[in-house]
């Protein structure tokens, strides 16, 4: 954790109260005592520095200052086939670490059913993935994550205006268009699930402006392939 991110109802004038996962680290991991200071921000706001005033098993309280404006966005939008919950996981930390402020989660006829009965696709285990992703970052911007369960009406009545600003990308192994590099606009980037987009998705989405490119001979996991294309569109 590199940044103590805090959400808005943990403060009460400029006093900041942390207890269960964060205090674990404070104590455990960083060791923290009485009057030292560490990196704070506000989810949605600025970042600073918080001084411990007190400390115990059960809370820490710190007086916080900020002044201090979030990273820059990645101008990124991700549409994403709902990989399995423990790689989805591992997914949003990365991509928010990243810098990518959109996320669309959406079906493809590769992604199993269950996946979206899965609790972890709660609006609270999501959001917690995400802040571990901003605290590792140093960011405090919350992404706006979407979710779509029909593949088709998505495509057809919601994506070609999604995309409208960007250069619209579709990862897609079995093409011949390497993925650019170093590129001076947004993008959207469409990444499918284990085993792909099928065709009929890939030219449902070339139908409305996408562009497949791919990322060369070795098929990746999604965990992988995703922060390898955003590294490799927007070098950090």
């Amino acid at each position: 954790m590199n940044l103590l991110l805090l959400k808005p109802d943990q403060i009460t004038q400029q006093i900041a109260a942390v207890d269960g996962r964060q205090l674990e680290h404070l104590l455990g991991v960083q060791r923290v005592a009485v009057g030292d200071s560490v990196r704070v921000g506000v989810i949605d706001g600025l970042m600073g520095q918080g001084i411990i005033k007190t400390l115990s098993a059960e809370q820490a309280t710190l007086e916080i200052s900020l002044d201090t404006p979030p990273p820059s966005a990645t101008p990124v939008r991700l549409i994403l086939a709902l990989p399995r919950p423990k790689m989805l996981r591992r997914t949003l930390q990365s991509v928010t670490a990243m810098g990518v402020k959109e996320i669309y989660l959406v079906n493809s006829s590769r992604v199993e059913k269950s996946f979206w009965q899965s609790p972890f696709l709660q609006p609270e285990a999501l959001e917690e993935h995400m802040i571990l992703g901003l605290e590792q970052a140093r960011d405090t911007l919350m992404p706006k994550l979407y979710m779509r369960k029909r593949f088709k009406p998505f495509v057809e009545d919601e994506l070609g205006g999604i995309i409208q600003g960007s250069r619209a990308l579709v990862a897609h192994p079995v093409t011949e268009v390497p993925c650019p590099i170093n590129c001076d606009s947004a993008v959207t980037l469409a990444i499918g699930p284990e085993g792909g987009f099928i065709p009929y998705e890939v030219e449902l989405l070339s139908s409305v402006g996408f562009e497949a490119v791919h990322l060369g001979p070795r098929i990746l996991r999604v965990e992988v392939a995703v922060p390898a294309l955003i590294s490799r569109l927007f070098p950090a």
